[in-house]
């Protein structure tokens, strides 16, 4: 009775007090693996890093087209065109781009250890005896341009496994020298300290990576790319201040868990304060946050109420608690209680949340409107694919045989009715690797595969199982009839999840290949093991995903771009396929450099029907996004470009409380009544046990 008078809801899943403060809360379904951001390249990591680390450049939140902006820097960067010899020359008749950066003064790191050299010393027994970083004492220092290149030099170490490291090798001058220089000094230093140590990168030096000053930095790339600037808003290039790297690369630190793959440590709106990816996350206000305020422009289209909070300070909340969550239903059941902010809408939860109109608009269901919930929706710029490893003797290879066998499983996983299954019709079927949106993108009857439908009466039509079956005889594979064993054909998917959600896809999937006689094998393992074994390209078929990370066509090509290979780039790469086809090779090394036009979307058009006939993925879906939010979460905009929104976010806690306490008001009636019953039954039970003892007693007092 005294917790009801408190009104602390009987369910809350929190700490006391929790919901009442203005922080966010959110869940995670799988422990982030990297936190690091020069390996990080998954999109729930970079959920959460994007909110600590700051690299030059973010998206404008409220604009669109999507509009890069200064972060760090006062002004957008400068860019000179140099010939052979170092001299300003056109755009046309460049060797060189040069990016100059002019950084902000008033920006400044998180609280930390490492900023105090005596951390940097610890002992042996001091670093055993350490949970967190914070059971240190802190300092900190100002961003500097050595924080940028140290973070260019970190990416250029082999052994750290930077997923970007040869892409940004074909672009910055001398990156590659540097790469293979530092790679092997670290190796060294691996063999001469087995326990570790300090691997220094201040004494190197990158020729096309100059530190002007403290306050400026100049980028030499090679030719003319203007996709660089994008790769300034990615995490990559985040700001890495070298006294943290010497702090957790002390001796020690790698077996308590304490590394910036575990701890990051930035100049960002907030700083992770509790790390433990089995349980709960939490970020915090970074104190020594710099000036920044919530913008006052937006893009016509965009609700005029997204304005409010003009120019106030960020950001706009008091900081974020992750919890962890496995399963869809619970997490579902805990947002329509109140306890999270925000979620997707599951299968399960479909016909709860939304109601499709005749023409197959969303809208929410009354329940949902009852409740004040929101929603956000449109399509994402990503695709969702199954990938062939190519390097696979049985799935992999461009002869005839092989690419039959691809095309033949591309038409008999039906993407519409994965769609409509598991996704409730929010997606679309994909054509090719380019999602709405991103230029090069056409829609049917141009952008169709021709390889997997036809055109027909206006409509897109799938290739029938009859045609799949003709290309797995050609394949010589005739009925799914394997010839070296004389039984079906068995081929591996890489599976990742174990949910009743999970087992009903892959029940399916299992299904669609046993229609052309092939017995699907499920290989099940967990995500960070998964992403493991796609980096070693020891997986045969896997489903995977990819959230544009600029809006550029190159941006998805180069997922398939040879030399990104995985196999090829020992493991750093970003083309898990391992696809390597030398014609689309020639043609992206063209295209990357060309501005939208005629010229680049023919080129883009010859190189996505090489795809479509070769055949490296299944091209599965581009997502429908729809997330759900309480009517106390403000500012939430679909920005699919900006990872870094949440400084803008603001919750009503105060409203966030009293619905929360209005939907779970235990059902006092229910209770009395369960109550009425208990003390019913247990009346029951003494009177029964009162009259075995009675009739016991009168059994032996007749035996006397």
């Amino acid at each position: 009775m005294g917790l009801a008078g408190c009104h602390i809801p009987w369910n809350d899943p929190y700490p006391a007090g929790t919901t009442a403060k203005p922080i966010l809360l959110r869940a995670f379904s799988a422990p982030p693996k990297h936190l690091d951001p020069v390996m990080s390249y998954s999109s729930n990591e970079w959920g959460i890093i994007s909110q600590i680390y700051e690299p030059p450049l973010q998206y404008a939140y409220l604009k669109q087209p999507y509009t890069l902006e200064p972060l760090t820097l006062t002004r957008m960067p400068d860019v000179r065109y140099l010939n052979e010899k170092g001299q300003e020359t056109t755009r046309d008749r460049a060797a060189f781009s040069e990016y100059t950066l002019h950084l902000r003064g008033d920006v400044r790191y998180q609280p930390h250890p490492a900023f105090l050299a005596p951390n940097r010393e610890l002992s042996a027994e001091r670093i055993a005896q350490l949970t967190t970083p914070y059971e240190l004492p802190t300092g900190s220092r100002a961003l500097t341009a050595d924080d940028y290149a140290y973070a260019i030099k970190r990416m250029g170490v082999r052994a750290y496994q930077s997923p970007i490291l040869d892409t940004m090798m074909a672009h910055i001058v001398g990156l590659k020298k540097y790469s293979e220089n530092v790679s092997q000094a670290y190796e060294k230093l691996k063999e001469t300290r087995s326990g570790g140590g300090f691997f220094d990168l201040r004494p190197y030096a990158i020729e096309g990576v100059q530190v002007v000053d403290t306050q400026t930095l100049k980028i030499r790339i090679k030719g003319v790319y203007p996709q660089f600037l994008y790769w300034l808003s990615m995490n990559f290039f985040a700001p890495i201040a070298w006294e943290v790297d010497a702090f957790y690369s002390q001796p020690g630190m790698k077996e308590k868990n304490l590394s910036l793959d575990t701890w990051p440590v930035g100049t960002g709106p907030y700083m992770l304060v509790e790390n433990n990816p089995n349980f709960r996350m939490r970020l915090m206000p970074n104190p020594n946050f710099h000036a920044e305020s919530y913008p006052c422009e937006a893009s016509e289209g965009v609700s005029r109420a997204l304005l409010d909070d003009c120019d106030q300070p960020l950001p706009r909340n008091g900081g974020v608690l992750y919890t962890l969550e496995k399963e869809s239903v619970p997490y579902w059941n805990k947002f329509m209680q109140g306890y999270y902010d925000a979620s997707g809408v599951s299968s399960d939860a479909f016909d709860q949340a939304v109601q499709l109109s005749s023409s197959g608009n969303i809208g929410l269901t009354p329940i949902m409107q009852e409740k004040g919930i929101r929603f956000l929706g449109g399509v994402q710029p990503t695709i969702m694919y199954f990938g062939f490893n190519m390097v696979d003797p049985v799935i992999g290879g461009l002869g005839e045989n092989q690419r039959a066998l691809r095309q033949a499983v591309s038409i008999a996983l039906n993407m519409e009715e994965y769609i409509s299954i598991f996704l409730n019709g929010r997606g679309v079927a994909a054509q090719g690797p380019l999602p709405p949106g991103i230029f090069g993108y056409e829609p049917p009857p141009v952008g169709i595969n021709p390889f997997v439908y036809r055109w027909e009466n206006g409509q897109l039509v799938r290739r029938s199982l009859d045609e799949a079956r003709a290309l797995l005889e050609k394949a010589g594979y005739a009925n799914g009839i394997d010839p070296a064993t004389g039984k079906p054909l068995k081929l591996y998917f890489e599976a990742v999840g174990a949910s009743p959600d999970d087992q009903a896809r892959l029940a399916w999937l299992r299904k669609q290949f046993a229609k052309l006689g092939i017995d699907l094998v499920i290989r099940a393992t967990d995500y960070n093991r998964f992403q493991d074994k796609m980096r070693q390209g020891k997986g045969q078929i896997f489903m995977w995903g990819w959230n544009a990370d600029y809006p550029d066509p190159e941006n998805f090509l180069f997922l398939l771009y040879g030399k990104n290979g995985v196999v090829a780039t020992g493991g750093n790469g970003v083309n898990y396929a391992n696809y390597a086809n030398p014609e689309f090779d020639r043609l992206f090394e063209q295209m990357q450099t060309l501005p939208n036009g005629p010229e680049r979307l023919r080129m883009i058009r010859t190189m996505v029907h090489i795809v479509q006939q070769d055949a490296p993925w299944v091209f599965g879906f581009y997502p429908r996004a729809l997330a759900l939010y309480h009517h106390w979460y403000h500012n939430a905009w679909p920005n699919m470009m900006a990872n870094n929104t949440t400084k803008y976010l603001r919750v009503d806690a105060a409203e966030r409380v009293e619905r929360i306490r209005q939907w779970n008001e235990p059902n006092r009636s229910a209770l009395w009544i369960g109550l009425a019953a208990l003390l019913g039954m247990g009346a029951g039970a003494i009177w029964l046990y009162r009259r075995r003892q009675q009739q016991r007693a009168r059994e032996e007092g007749g035996s006397c």
